[in-house]
């Protein structure tokens, strides 16, 4: 009889919280394949048993948060092989959520999500197998290490269809892109439990308001030669790196050279000190269903538009797929909000914490303008930026918030390149 703990599921994270087991006392399950799911202020993750063996007793109900390395359920595992505690470098089971609901033979509701461990990922990918083709025989009809090797003895799979997953966004800033309505899944009078990603966001929240006096800047910007330049790039873009060159990508640029300039505003309050950041790290939000995911682009001042741009694809595909990871998530310090993608043109964003500022880009508009007192039709945008009041005054956060404006309206056709 083995013990299964707790992981740790980040540098600083010391708890986690069962949101949902995957298994029952008597199932048997292989390496891999996924235990629960657990949820802590930094990530959701799925928890994967690390040998095959059976399941004898959960030790942890589902809503309890326990401490790292706490025994959550006992195994008893095959041959002689230990258990070890799950470490960091096992998180990687991941989510993905079925596009197309009627088409997926194991999912028996509209929505309903089909989790796929990393060694079952891995076989279907080198062996260019669909899985929406193989029947699961695991717990709830979760494909298994089995029923893949059994696909790839006999042949019958049909291979995955090259699709590029794009974050599309509108080709004219002033219409962007209708949002399709969600499928309605709450009924008036309904009370609804606050579990899961849900809870852990409430939380960050909480703590976020409770601890950080927040204090509001906005200022509008002329992007109407980000436009243009985004514009003539866009297509040839588009056909020749297979993602989409976003509007949000030349905001993001903008921010991170700025940053070098203004580093008050890559730092954060820990205790009684100010840690000003070496690295600098944009933290942006990706919407997964109804969990919401802030990844990071790491070393952002280092990147091109391109590779800014690719970034932002690669990161919410894995969002949308609920396939992000802990290591995508970490070392954030500042970040950068695309509420502009929902046509708001207005908003006051709560700080990430514990970092010390964050900049909302909202829609660009186009509006009549005054340029050397004649009326011009512009593209304009908002940037609203919130920062911490205890390490930033409104001084160095105007400067800064300038300084991003200078730089956005300084693009040109003649001198930007995105590469």
């Amino acid at each position: 009889m083995e013990k299964v703990l707790m992981p740790k599921l980040g540098e600083s994270v010391t708890e986690g919280t069962i949101e949902r087991w995957l298994v029952k006392p008597g199932d048997k399950i292989e390496e891999y394949e996924p235990l629960c799911e657990v949820i802590t202020d930094k990530v959701t993750a799925e928890v994967p048993s690390v040998f095959d063996g059976t399941i004898k007793e959960l030790l942890v109900d589902e809503g309890d948060t326990v401490e790292v390395g706490t025994p959550i359920c006992m195994m008893e595992t095959e041959g002689d092989s230990n258990a070890e505690p799950v470490s960091e470098s096992e998180e990687s089971s991941v989510e993905t959520v079925d596009e197309n609901p009627k088409e997926e033979k194991n999912t028996k509701t509209k929505g309903q999500k089909m989790r796929i461990s990393p060694v079952v990922m891995r076989l279907a990918e080198e062996n260019d197998i669909d899985l929406k083709t193989v029947e699961g025989t695991g717990f709830e009809g979760r494909i298994t290490k089995k029923d893949i090797m059994a696909a790839i003895e006999s042949g019958s799979t049909a291979p995955v269809e090259s699709k590029q997953e794009e974050h599309k966004e509108a080709d004219s800033p002033s219409r962007p892109e209708p949002v399709a309505p969600a499928e309605a899944s709450t009924t008036p009078g309904e009370e609804i439990p606050v579990t899961g990603v849900r809870k852990a966001i409430a939380n960050k929240m909480v703590q976020s308001s409770q601890e950080i006096p927040h204090a509001w800047l906005m200022m509008e910007v002329d992007a109407t030669n980000l436009v243009n330049v985004r514009n003539k790039h866009k297509n040839a873009f588009k056909e020749s790196e297979g993602y989409n060159l976003t509007f949000f990508s030349f905001f993001v640029k903008a921010v991170a050279e700025t940053l070098k300039e203004y580093p008050m505003l890559n730092s954060s309050w820990q205790d009684d000190k100010i840690v000003v950041n070496k690295d600098i790290n944009i933290s942006i939000a990706v919407a997964g269903d109804d969990k919401l995911y802030v990844p990071v682009i790491k070393n952002a001042d280092d990147l091109s538009i391109k590779g800014i741009a690719k970034q932002v694809s690669e990161l919410a595909s894995l969002g949308r797929r609920h396939a992000l990871t802990q290591d995508h998530m970490k070392n954030g310090t500042f970040t950068v909000n695309n509420t502009g993608a929902f046509g708001s043109v207005q908003s006051m964003g709560i700080i990430n914490h514990p970092q010390a500022a964050i900049l909302q880009v909202e829609s660009i508009v186009k509006k009549p303008v005054i340029i050397d007192d004649m009326i011009a039709v512009r593209d304009m945008v908002n940037l609203c930026l919130s920062i911490d009041h205890r390490i930033l005054d409104g001084l160095v956060a105007g400067q800064f918030l300038k300084a991003v404006k200078q730089r956005i309206e300084a693009y040109s056709i003649e001198h930007t390149s995105v590469y």
